[in-house]
């Protein structure tokens, strides 16, 4: 508290900045449980469930014979994977510390450190989770998986627009729920719950005719899951999905998501906490 602050050089800012992401983000990971270990597989298990319901039900409904040629469970994976780290970043980072959190009470923590340490720590787990599955199904029950994959470093960027679409979408949740609290929460479950449909994971979007198709092209994660399918499999050419429409868009987001956040910062009141 009565502690005097010395002058940092930029480098020494720069990385005192980073040690506080790193520190925050290993409390947004951590929050779940004490133990390390249990609260990363704890974060790690509704991923892994996921990703074998879906696998599950599409085998119980007959559904595999409409899934590209090649790994079924790579198929699965390209869309599972990329709706949960989309939407797992969208929620926390909307559900991040506000202006108004206690937290920012500290003097070297401030909204933007909150916001990436909210998105560095849904990635690390969803990335996580993608290593632990791949490992366990080429070891047990596929060795050649890997060599299935087409361009694993195109599938690997996929998932990261998705995160960055998802951090740029709760970006504008955040900046907008402290004015609108309970209208942005609704808003922010509904769209989470139709990407369940409307990302486009459980279909093919080649697959999809014109009247269809303008139903979903308005996702930035339909784009992304279309688009990492190409990169998987090789018989597959996305022409439906473009993935610099993912990109701009969620540019075009975190600018209107950080004006916001700034005026949002500006006019920052104790008092909000109470209309949550």
């Amino acid at each position: 508290m009565f502690q005097a602050s010395r002058p940092r050089s930029r480098l020494g800012s720069i990385i005192y900045i980073l040690e506080l992401i790193y520190h925050n983000s290993v409390r947004a990971v951590r929050k779940t449980h004490g133990n390390a270990f249990i609260a990363i597989f704890m974060n790690m298990l509704q991923t892994i469930i996921f990703v074998l319901a879906f696998y599950f039900m599409f085998q119980i409904l007959g559904m595999r014979s409409a899934a590209l040629r090649g790994d079924f469970l790579v198929y699965i994976m390209t869309g599972v994977f990329l709706f949960m780290t989309h939407t797992k970043t969208l929620g926390a980072v909307a559900g991040s510390e506000g202006p108004a959190s206690p937290m920012m009470q500290h003097a070297p923590m401030n909204t933007a450190i909150a916001i990436v340490s909210a998105m560095i720590s849904t990635l690390y787990i969803q990335i996580l989770s993608l290593m632990v599955i791949l490992f366990v199904y080429d070891v047990a029950f596929n060795p050649e998986v890997m060599q299935e994959i087409q361009d694993p470093i195109g599938c690997l960027a996929m998932i990261l627009l998705s995160w960055f679409s998802g951090g740029a979408i709760g970006l504008v949740f955040l900046a907008a729920k402290p004015w609108f609290p309970t209208p942005v929460s609704i808003i922010s479950t509904v769209y989470q719950r139709a990407n369940m449909i409307a990302s486009g994971k459980m279909f093919v979007a080649n697959t999809l005719p014109s009247y269809m198709l303008v139903m979903f092209d308005w996702n930035p994660l339909f784009h992304t899951i279309d688009q990492s399918r190409g990169y998987a499999f090789v018989d597959y050419n996305p022409r439906n999905s473009d993935w610099e429409y993912a990109l701009y868009l969620s540019i075009i987001l975190v600018m209107i998501g950080l004006m916001g956040e700034f005026y949002t910062r500006k006019h920052a009141s104790a008092s909000w906490s109470a209309r949550r």
